[in-house]
């Protein structure tokens, strides 16, 4: 037997829903990934305690149970597992899998018992149900009854929505109520969130994008609750999956993203991430409502009594020592204009793309986080308006597509370069092999190697003492600060002032020289216009010519239609082509040679018809139609130039109210001559008409005879 024992498509129950991950028992631990949020449970093997095997609704399941109280049901299995897990167990966990039974009576009357976080319902020692009391919401109690209310999840089908358990007087012990003392069972491990005590800080007047607005951030212990002029929303810590911390564009602001599931909820509106925006410039000192004997234990060094900083800083800080989980921030990559995020657009909405380490998230609107894991492929597309932008698109293994539009082009570059590194199949290119590599499928998706986090306070910190060190320095270092070659400079440009300033010194060389330098006007350059061309004229068909011949292909297509139209019902022409053509494509050259052959012999009929066509004369008539017509356009041509030039003359000699008499003698001998000219243009034009017409019948005699 090997080392691990790993499980595909086995399902956990949350809230009504099942979601699917992988399972695999190792030596050292347990280890189970959702597929969904990418959460991963780690159970240490010396942790293990109680291992049942169980027939339950699909299939066969698991539950395990740790010396801390905790329980875990893992559900899918297949009835030929059990010996299999069952060796393992014994040889690795010194744990047992007994086979437990469940109930299917469908009694409604026995007995309740709370083990754990668990309430199970037994009848004569069978378990008939449970009910994980973290799912409970609200418990109340009536004379003889304690009534139930559950978390409700958007995913499951069918939720239910409360369990009322009907409790017997107890003449037992007078002195405790059975209803009062069920009620306290159920709300010692319930998940129902009550603001009792002083809270550990209070952030005041945060700017909120979602939920939008602003509110006054309170941190407990256990949740966090944030009170707005509107609404209040009460967050636990355990719904919390991920927190980043994300620079904006603009280096002044900040944005502290916060991941929910299940996600907090506002009428029919679901928000699955919090997200805070900061300005880099506001600080803050922030003094813990706790005693420093009791800071030091509860976060070991994380944080202190007194603090101050950013407001961003104390925020993230706070937020990771009570929910303990890391921040993750942007990683090495860095666009086209030095920023850690692209400016694109998602539905319509713009917003800012940040590649991570292990995924991409958008903010803000709506936010989306997509880890490399469920990435199926990546494509870049060319952007739908214009040439200077282009489409990100993102298909995950679900099935769903995310597409980021409008991405400057500058950026493609850096982007392929991060998609490339990452290792992602890249639609554009078709997937390669081995293109994967080697990954942790049971890693969390926010468990660096490295700290980014800590690594960018580091960073920041270098910074500020390297800018203090040039500060106390002395300068040095300003070696290139010449003030002669900047007066030389500033005379070369502003003549003037060199000339009046050097007067004393240079005396008339100075004067001569600004007289050369003086700006020279620029010509205006007048751009001709460009001709257009004209257009060709479209050959026109000879309906009275024969026809043209069919290729090989074309043939083969009318003799087989049918034939592929009874294949394929109720498919379209355009597919019903297609399929034609994938069908020639696979003959084979012999079966072309036929259809081949009988588009040869089409061919050379065709030939001979035509031969035979043009020497009857066909298609002559049409050829004088077309001359005639250009002869005619020629001459109405000259007609308009003619018009318009004796229009431009009248137009030019009645511009002005007075002449005097030279001008008139003058003007008046110019139109003469212009008349002169015309007329004698115009006699030469009517002679030449003369002449074509004398020729023509004489032409058309001789070509007769």
């Amino acid at each position: 037997m090997g080392d691990t024992l790993e499980f595909n498509e086995i399902y956990q129950e949350v809230k009504g829903s099942w979601n699917d991950g992988r399972l695999r028992f190792s030596k050292q631990n347990v280890v189970y990934k959702s597929s969904k949020t990418g959460k991963v449970d780690n159970i240490p093997a010396g942790e293990l305690n109680l291992a049942q095997w169980r027939r339950v609704c699909l299939g066969h399941g698991i539950k395990l149970g740790t010396s801390t109280g905790h329980i875990y049901k893992y559900d899918g299995f297949r009835d030929t597992d059990f010996e299999k897990i069952s060796e393992f167990f014994k040889a690795n966990y010194k744990v047992e899998l007994t086979e437990k039974d469940m109930c299917v009576k469908g009694w409604n009357w026995g007995t309740a018992k709370f083990s754990g976080p668990l309430l199970s319902f037994d009848i004569n020692d069978s378990t008939a149900f449970e009910v994980p009391l973290s799912n409970v919401s609200q418990c109340a109690t009536g004379k003889n009854e304690v009534t139930l209310e559950f978390h409700q999840n958007d995913d499951a089908e069918v939720s239910l929505m409360e369990v009322r358990f009907y409790v017997p007087p107890s003449q037992a012990d007078e002195r405790q109520d059975p209803v009062e003392a069920f009620a306290q069972n159920v709300l010692s491990k319930a998940d129902v969130i009550q603001a009792t005590g002083d809270a550990v800080c209070i952030f005041k007047e945060l700017q909120c994008l979602t939920p939008r607005g602003r509110y006054d951030i309170r941190i407990y212990p256990t949740f966090l609750h944030l009170h707005g002029k509107t609404f209040d929303y009460k967050i636990p810590y355990t719904t919390v999956l991920r927190l980043f911390l994300l620079p904006h564009k603009d280096q002044r602001q900040m944005f502290f993203v916060i991941s929910l599931d299940p996600p907090i909820k506002q009428g029919q509106t679901r928000y699955h991430f919090l997200i805070l925006l900061f300005s880099k410039e506001e600080d803050i000192n922030l003094t813990l409502n706790m005693s420093e004997e009791d800071v030091e234990r509860r976060f070991e060094g994380k944080l202190s009594k007194n603090m101050s900083g950013s407001l961003y800083e104390m925020v993230s800080r706070v937020m990771k020592a009570l929910v303990n989980r890391k921040i993750t921030v942007p990683g090495n990559f860095q666009g086209h204009s030095g920023a850690q995020c692209i400016t694109c657009s998602f539905k319509a909405s713009s917003g800012l793309l940040y590649p991570l380490e292990r995924g991409f998230i958008y903010v803000h609107k709506p936010p989306v986080h997509l880890r490399f894991e469920e990435i199926s492929c990546v494509n870049f597309a060319r952007g739908t308006t214009t040439t200077r932008s282009f489409d990100f698109e993102i298909e995950t293994k679900q099935g769903n597509q995310y597409t980021f539009s409008s991405i400057e082009r500058e950026e493609y570059g850096k982007l392929f370069d991060f998609v490339n590194a990452k290792k992602l199949n890249i639609k554009n290119r078709g997937f390669k092999e081995g293109m994967k590599g080697k990954i942790d499928e049971y890693s969390d998706s926010d468990d660096d190697q490295h700290d980014a986090y800590l690594e960018r306070m580091k960073a920041e910190g270098k910074i500020r003492e390297e800018g203090n060190d040039s500060d106390e320095s002395d300068g040095g270092s300003d070696e290139s600060f010449n003030p002669g070659e900047e007066d030389d400079d500033i005379a070369e440009e502003y003549d003037s002032n060199a000339s009046a300033s050097d007067s004393s010194e240079e005396g008339d060389e100075s004067e001569d020289e600004s007289a050369k330098k003086k700006k020279v006007k620029k010509v205006k350059v007048v751009k001709e216009r460009k001709v257009r061309k004209p257009r060709k004229e479209k050959k026109q068909k000879d309906s009275g010519g024969p026809k043209r011949p069919l290729s090989a292909y074309m043939l083969w297509l009318n003799s087989n239609r049918e034939r592929i139209k009874s294949e394929n019902p109720n498919v379209s022409m355009t597919d019903i082509s297609r399929r034609a053509g994938e069908m020639w494509r696979q003959l084979s050259k012999e079966e072309k040679e036929e259809w081949e052959t009988k588009a040869r012999e089409a061919k050379r009929q065709y030939d001979k018809a035509k031969k035979d066509y043009t020497e009857s004369g066909g298609g002559s008539a049409s050829s004088s139609k077309k001359e005639s017509k250009k002869s005619g356009a020629k001459k109405d041509e000259r007609k308009r130039k003619s018009a318009g030039g004796d229009k431009d003359r009248e137009r030019a000699g009645g511009n002005d109210s007075f002449k005097s008499r030279e001008f008139i003698e003058t003007s008046e001998e110019s139109s003469s001559e212009s008349d002169r000219k015309s007329k004698s243009k115009r006699k030469k034009e009517s002679d030449e008409e003369e002449e074509e017409a004398v020729s023509t019948p004489a032409s058309s005699e001789e070509e007769s005879d």
